[in-house]
């Protein structure tokens, strides 16, 4: 068993499912969207996040990096991310807080505790525990099915947040201890979700069709997207797809925004959705209609 890299414990999260929940985030995703707000989530190992605006250039971690790979360049520290070791002794000795590792590991013993701490708060509100990522689903999948049986095990209600592009023998070991799946549909279109998540669909939708045939509770979030997926024609080819395949309960608009943009030069990587544009409140609530108008009842923009 392999155990999985986590980026974040969520406590009292209120979007990632019914009622208020836990939502954990694993490390790591095979696709890479260019919007993607979690941009620390797509690598399975620990990463630097290197705060730019608190480095004062003192020199601290470039004398006491074990490697040397750390160099004040214009009074701002530089690391060579391909020398750095992941080692934390600069952590120690940066006074600004500008250096975090991202990414730590968590025994199933772990987790459970952590989540056993707002079990008052499901109880009350109807909520859970949310797995999600990254991929959770290309996760280890003999710690994710030990891990979701203590959780049904505890009577919880257990939602995971899914891309859909992962083995769909990891699906079918883990269905029975799955109460939600969240299941993200960005396009229909191969060539387009080639281009902006970097791999085809085809997986994704056999996985979705996978789900629904075995009568399971799916929740479509659509992330939308102007120049990418945000025009009549991408809204009709996913609704069409819906309406023909998949037994869904909800569905949630998501309009682009731009939170965690700063991610990506914490880990000295370029945003290549620094051009997309958010779709107005009036096309938000277009497409809305026209999934209402196809017998989509359960329909909402945001959550």
């Amino acid at each position: 068993m392999t155990v999985p890299y986590v980026i974040n414990i969520q406590k009292y999260s209120l979007h990632d499912g019914d009622g208020i929940r836990t939502t954990i985030f694993f490390k790591g995703c095979l696709l890479n969207c260019w919007w993607c707000h979690n941009p620390e989530s797509q690598k399975y190992t620990p990463e630097l996040l290197f705060n730019y605006e608190r480095c004062k250039g003192c020199k601290e971690c470039e004398n006491i990096c074990p490697q040397h790979s750390i160099k004040i360049e214009k009074s701002l520290a530089k690391t060579d991310r391909k020398e750095c070791t992941l080692c934390e002794t600069c952590l120690d000795y940066c006074v600004n807080g500008a250096r975090e590792i991202v990414g730590k590991q968590y025994s199933i013993k772990e987790l459970l505790e952590e989540i056993d701490k707002d079990k008052m708060f499901y109880e009350e509100s109807g909520g859970g525990v949310t797995l999600s990522g990254g991929e959770v689903m290309t996760q280890d999948v003999d710690y994710l099915k030990e891990l979701l049986k203590n959780l049904k095990q505890r009577g919880y209600n257990v939602a995971i947040d899914t891309c859909g592009y992962a083995s769909q023998k990891n699906y079918e070991v883990l269905i029975d201890y799955v109460d939600t799946f969240l299941y993200d549909i960005k396009t229909i279109d191969n060539e387009v979700h080639k281009k902006y998540m970097g791999r085809g669909n085809e997986l994704i939708l056999s996985n979705l069709k996978y789900l629904s045939d075995h009568n399971k509770n799916i929740y479509i979030r659509i992330p939308l997207i102007s120049g990418v997926n945000s025009d009549e024609k991408s809204i009709e080819k996913i609704i069409k797809f819906l309406k023909d395949n998949i037994h869904v309960k909800k569905i949630n608009l998501l309009p682009y925004h731009k939170a965690g943009t700063n991610k990506y030069e914490k880990l000295d990587l370029k945003y290549l959705g620094e051009n997309f544009v958010t779709p107005s409140q009036r096309e938000m609530e277009k497409y809305l209609e026209m999934f209402k108008g196809d017998g989509f009842l359960d329909v909402k923009i945001g959550g």
